[in-house]
């Protein structure tokens, strides 16, 4: 059953394309991916989004949309698609709250996965209260993949607890290196601290007194705590898999290395570099988190990141490892 949202919430008006009736559990057809997209989230939306969600569209002929938001916006993505391609789109026509009507469609089985450029802490709120977070997390991270010298690296939280207390930093361990075994295949993930040195007793209260827990803290997947590291070993990536520190941090470390690496390229030039997005972890449900800045081919890799997510039963398998590793059973 789904939980209330609380204030008031402009219903959407469903179109006859593709769509299912409101409250209406559905299951797309093996090898589809259906995946909510807001059209109202980013600083140059919805005209980046329509870009996003054609390139998308167009790319993957299994991919299923359902575009939440005005009318105007979910009619160009339409009127540029083909007859047979439309088939794949359904709308949710709403003038606001399209972060909570992306989250409602994946809450009610209407898709399943969700993709949105808007408010960060709009959509944590709304995906934790609809969807549900998992038993001992109190903020849900986001999970975002660096592109490395030594190859990819999974850093978080990029964003979603700017202030964060120990356990939940203890948290950010667990998931990230669950993330790096179920997604990236990594045996026994080395699992990093990030501070401004890696001598013991360097950063603040919270990364002076952090340390010792982490050495005892049990981590999935034969995960280890590999010490303390700094903002250069993020860019090398010999030092951890996994690199754990607060929102505010991470969310700083990323823009900035993102840039960069527009300007000068990756730090490894032959390796495909990772989509501009990060995954909410913690909820149950495929969140996929894409920059405010973000352009048309950023929210299309974004899209294409919560599809293959989904398909790989990535998230449902995080939480399983979890479970099986701290006996805790997940919804």
């Amino acid at each position: 059953m789904t939980r209330p949202i609380f204030g008031r919430v402009v219903p959407e008006r469903w179109r006859t394309t593709g769509a299912t009736a409101p409250g209406q559990r559905t299951v797309g057809e093996p090898g589809t991916a259906r995946i909510a997209v807001d059209l109202l989230g980013g600083d140059q939306a919805p005209a980046v989004v329509v870009d996003g969600a054609l390139r998308a569209c167009r790319a993957d002929p299994s991919l299923h949309l359902t575009l939440v938001g005005p009318a105007e916006a979910a009619d160009a993505v339409l009127a540029a698609l083909k007859p047979g391609e439309r088939r794949r789109i359904t709308t949710a026509i709403t003038a606001t709250e399209t972060v909570n009507g992306a989250v409602r469609a994946v809450a009610e089985g209407r898709a399943d996965a969700l993709v949105s450029a808007g408010d960060t802490r709009v959509l944590v709120l709304s995906a934790a209260r609809e969807l549900g977070r998992w038993p001992g997390i109190r903020r849900p991270a986001l999970t975002a993949v660096l592109p490395t010298a030594a190859g990819r690296l999974v850093l978080l939280d990029v964003g979603s607890s700017v202030d964060p207390d120990a356990e939940t930093l203890a948290w950010h361990a667990r998931l990230g290196a669950a993330y790096a075994s179920v997604v990236h295949h990594v045996s026994a993930p080395r699992v990093g601290l990030l501070t401004i040195g890696t001598e013991p007793g360097k950063g603040d209260r919270l990364r002076r007194a952090l340390p010792a827990q982490l050495y005892d803290l049990p981590l999935p997947a034969g995960a280890r705590y590999a010490g303390l590291v700094e903002g250069g070993d993020v860019v090398l990536g010999r030092a951890a898999d996994v690199v754990v520190t607060d929102g505010f941090t991470g969310n700083v470390l990323l823009k900035g290395l993102e840039t960069a690496y527009a300007l000068t390229g990756p730090p490894s030039p032959d390796a495909e570099p990772p989509p501009r997005a990060a995954l909410l972890l913690g909820v149950s449900g495929t969140v996929v988190v894409c920059h405010g800045a973000a352009r048309g081919p950023d929210l299309a890799a974004g899209i294409a990141l919560a599809a293959d997510l989904h398909r790989r039963g990535s998230v449902a398998a995080i939480a399983d490892l979890l479970r099986a590793q701290r006996g805790i059973a997940h919804d």
